[in-house]
């Protein structure tokens, strides 16, 4: 896989407290695992299992890390707004 071939992924899961948690990653799939391992962010340690919910997908990480922020600054009314929910 070439640099140009790369995705970066924006992500929104839901923990088992219903609280949302939103990051980035290159690999999604290895990203919810690792999650659901007790070895992803500090935040959704204690309230496994989380359930992907919201992805979108970009071939900038640049373009990727300004949309996780303006997804955090998000309340969590939109946040469910934007996945549907």
């Amino acid at each position: 896989m070439t640099a140009e071939d790369k995705k970066y992924y924006v992500y929104i899961v839901e923990c088992s407290d219903f609280s949302l948690y939103t990051g980035y990653t290159t690999d999604i799939d290895a990203r919810i695992t690792t999650h659901n391992a007790g070895l992803g962010a500090k935040y959704t340690r204690g309230r496994l299992p989380v359930t992907l919910r919201y992805v979108e997908v970009f071939d900038s990480k640049s373009v990727a890390l300004k949309r996780e922020y303006a997804i955090k600054q998000l309340t969590k009314q939109q946040k469910l707004s934007l996945i549907g929910g």
